[in-house]
């Protein structure tokens, strides 16, 4: 017999999984403990959950995955057969679906490239405050993207428009938002992407409170500071419209101790994700858990019984709670699969956003 973490380790389902199939009648183990409730699963059961665990990845509905299983055990071949072509040919369907619908999309990006391309070429000199500049970069950096087929996502958006500048990043999985003042610039809006080196050069410099300077020509950008000077050129890329990606509805907001929430997620307990089920990175998920009291706990069961628990990825938290750079935060909850919002409680210029990761349960 195996235990439940044993099957879990095997199979390559997660433990809530392997709990959220039990009460589905998909995948029942072998013998439960009638005193602890403890699941155990018999040897011919691994194969199933490896079975299992290859249709969920091909992402066929659990109606279907719980008659193939039945076809499995009862070796009635054909019917296992016929299940499977029926799912092949829907994700053929929605393939060619797919495509189409990115060729239109891909048509509408061309006809507006030509007007973005504009932003490239604009020419502005602002004064920035130094602290303004060094506070903002650290408050975004830690969001921005390394993945090399998201060029546009390796660095910071420096956002001009009226008297202010925000500067933005994020990678996907999470979006870091913070202002600038600047001043002595009042033309049109301007945005252009820093890369991330220089970004981390242009941070060094800001070591006092004396004013900078930011000059951007064309594709390259110049910051300023007393007598010492970094530039280099701009990404060659457009960044996401990030206002459409901040507007969320309002939700449940807890403030936290930020300290006392550190400590608990670095020590508390973790689920794993894995790149094959989600469509995140594989990491360690730290559990969260709004309370009915005010406060934000980390949860130890990511079982079925808890639709109010939010998994998000543990190293992105405390990357967010480090850059929030205060002992107290708030934590904004709003439905089940949108964003966290992480903000200041004295400033609404600087916050971020993690994406939850869905639990398979």
């Amino acid at each position: 017999m195996r235990s439940i973490g044993e099957m879990a380790r095997d199979s390559g389902l997660s433990v809530s999984a392997l709990r959220f199939y039990d009460g589905a009648g998909v995948l029942v183990p072998a013998r439960v403990d009638p005193d602890s409730g403890y699941r155990w699963y018999a040897p011919e059961q691994l194969e199933e959950s490896v079975l299992l665990a290859g249709l969920r990845r091909a992402g066929m509905p659990l109606a279907d995955i719980r008659l193939v299983l039945a076809g499995w055990s009862a070796a009635d071949t054909g019917l296992v057969r016929n299940l499977l072509r029926a799912h092949l040919r829907r994700l053929e369907s929605g393939l060619s679906d797919a495509r189409s619908e990115f060729s239109t999309i891909r048509a509408h990006l061309e006809r507006r490239e030509n007007p973005m391309a504009s932003l490239r070429t604009a020419t502005l000199r602002s004064a920035v405050p130094a602290p303004g500049l060094a506070a903002a970069l650290d408050a975004v950096r830690f969001a921005a993207g390394t993945d090399p087929e998201l060029p546009m996502l390796h660095g910071v958006l420096f956002d001009f428009e009226g008297d202010g500048l925000r500067v933005v990043a994020t990678d996907r999985y999470r979006l870091a938002v913070a202002r600038a003042g600047a001043g002595g610039y009042e033309g049109p809006g301007v945005q252009v992407v820093v890369p991330s080196p220089l970004a981390d050069a242009m941070r060094a410099l800001l070591t006092d409170d004396a004013a900078a300077h930011l000059t951007v020509d064309g594709g390259r950008v110049i910051l300023e500071a007393g007598d010492r000077q970094v530039a280099g050129q701009c990404l060659d890329h457009d960044f996401p419209d990030y206002r459409r990606l901040v507007r969320l509805p309002a939700g449940r907001r807890f403030l936290v101790d930020v300290p006392a929430l550190r400590q608990a997620v670095r020590n508390g307990p973790t689920l794993r994700s894995t790149a094959r089920e989600q469509d995140t990175p594989c990491a360690d998920l730290t559990l969260l858990a709004p309370t009915d009291d005010g406060t934000v706990t980390v949860h130890e069961d990511g079982g079925p019984h808890r639709d109010d628990v939010v998994a998000v990825n543990r190293e992105f938290l405390l990357h967010a709670l480090a850059a929030g750079a205060r002992d107290r935060l708030i934590l904004e909850f709003g439905a089940p699969n949108a964003p966290i919002a992480i903000r200041r409680t004295d400033s609404e210029d600087a916050f971020s956003l993690l994406m939850p990761v869905r639990l398979e349960n």
